[in-house]
């Protein structure tokens, strides 16, 4: 099955070369379960533009078969990559124009960390659910009214399209095709050979709190987020928030609904959880110690948020991504 990444010039490299790994490793899998005649995939990597060189911000780059121009046959599989400047793909209309064909004779399309924006675009997730980046969800939310924008998920499928967080979200999406199309033997020896969860426990969540989406540093908002970090402990009222955004409380809740597409309790929540998770990686405080350092109260509650935004408890989470076990340093 021929398979093609289609990436812009400053994507990073891990969101092309995690995939493109997975798929290639497929043939060899394969071969080890006498499956000779099973197949695989042909991975080819081309670029939006005319370089055929991918760079990322930290330096490290990759060279590309091509332009996209340079891509003839079918395609089972295309998967679109976005880059740090998601919003650079306007005034593109030719790439557009070629995904816009290709959508509709590829077997699954796929937009990868903010390949999304670029799928948004060229108006193919136009009523549909999708996801990005945790960090780029409410840019993608406010520049593509239709686009039905969920934050949580690793990534997303609506029909025959799918949408990932990238970075290692977009290796967990390939896993994905790879058990669709060869079972779950074949993937879970892929997943075994990069050390990767077949599934994530944590209902595929991308563990990463709602911080600082779009909003300059000397906004109000952000100023708060940064004084909520500091008062976790406390009791953190709409009235208190109110008060330190130096907004009435009505206007504030009209303005944090409007800013962060929900609550100030949920929002609340997710940070409490997230100061939370990261001190079951972290520490060794008992988890009634941690509930009461961020918020939560107590341990019960502490189990209850977890379970509601994470889908795992707060034990399983330790036991599956503590950092240091007791009496390790380092």
């Amino acid at each position: 099955m021929r398979v093609v990444i289609l990436t812009t010039p400053d994507a990073q490299p891990l969101d092309v070369a995690g995939p493109h790994e997975v798929f290639a490793l497929a043939e060899r899998k394969l071969r080890e379960l006498g499956r000779e005649n099973g197949g695989g995939y042909d991975v080819r990597v081309v670029t939006m533009g005319t370089s055929r060189y991918v760079t990322g911000r930290l330096g490290l780059s990759i060279v590309a078969k091509g332009s996209y121009k340079t891509v003839t046959g079918d395609i089972d599989t295309l998967l679109v990559v976005g880059g740090m400047e998601p919003w650079s793909v306007h005034g593109k209309p030719a790439v557009l124009n070629w995904i816009r064909r290709k959508a509709s004779k590829v077997r699954r399309l796929a937009g990868v960390c903010t390949g999304a924006f670029v799928l948004a675009e060229a108006g193919l997730l136009d009523g549909r659910r999708a996801t990005t980046h945790w960090y780029f969800c409410q840019q993608l939310a406010s520049r593509y009214s239709k686009v039905k924008v969920d934050a949580e998920p690793i990534f997303v499928a609506d029909g025959n399209i799918y949408t990932c967080a990238g970075v290692t979200s977009g290796m967990d999406l390939a896993l994905a095709f790879v058990e669709e199309d060869f079972g779950a033997d074949v993937a879970v020896r892929i997943a075994r050979a990069y050390v990767m969860f077949l599934r994530r426990p944590g209902g595929q969540s991308q563990f990463s709190a709602p911080m600082s989406f779009n909003a300059s540093s000397q906004s109000s908002m952000n100023r708060l987020q940064v004084w909520i970090l500091d008062h976790l402990a406390d009791n953190l009222t709409v009235e208190r928030l109110a008060a330190q955004a130096k907004m009435s409380p009505r206007h504030f809740a009209r303005v944090f609904a409007r800013d962060f597409q929900m609550t100030p309790g949920e929002y609340l929540d997710r940070v409490r959880v997230e100061a939370a998770r990261k001190r079951l990686e972290d520490t060794d405080e008992t988890v009634d110690q941690i509930a009461a350092s961020v918020g939560l109260g107590t341990a019960s509650t502490m189990r209850r948020a977890f379970l509601r935004l994470l889908d795992i408890t707060p034990a399983d989470y330790r036991a599956r991504f503590r950092l240091r076990q007791s009496g390790e340093s380092g």
